[in-house]
């Protein structure tokens, strides 16, 4: 089950990447809401301090991960 989880995350995680991956090189995020991006931004931000009492590795990494691709 520790290996699905880990999976999981790693596969929620990555899928901002290749967006974040994009942007960074074009400069340009012109086709992505803003709206879309700070309710995104928000949700992981609260998640992730929801989830810091309860100490799972799996969803710490996947959410500052997540929170380090949206910065970018």
């Amino acid at each position: 089950m520790e290996l699905i989880g880990w999976t999981g995350a790693f596969f929620f995680a990555i899928c901002a990447l290749p967006q974040a991956i994009t942007s960074w090189k074009t400069k340009r995020a012109d086709d992505l809401s803003w709206l879309f991006l700070i309710f995104w931004t928000t949700g992981e931000a609260l998640t992730l301090i929801s989830i810091l009492p309860k100490g799972i590795i799996q969803l710490l990494v996947h959410y500052v991960f997540i929170l380090c691709c949206l910065i970018v």
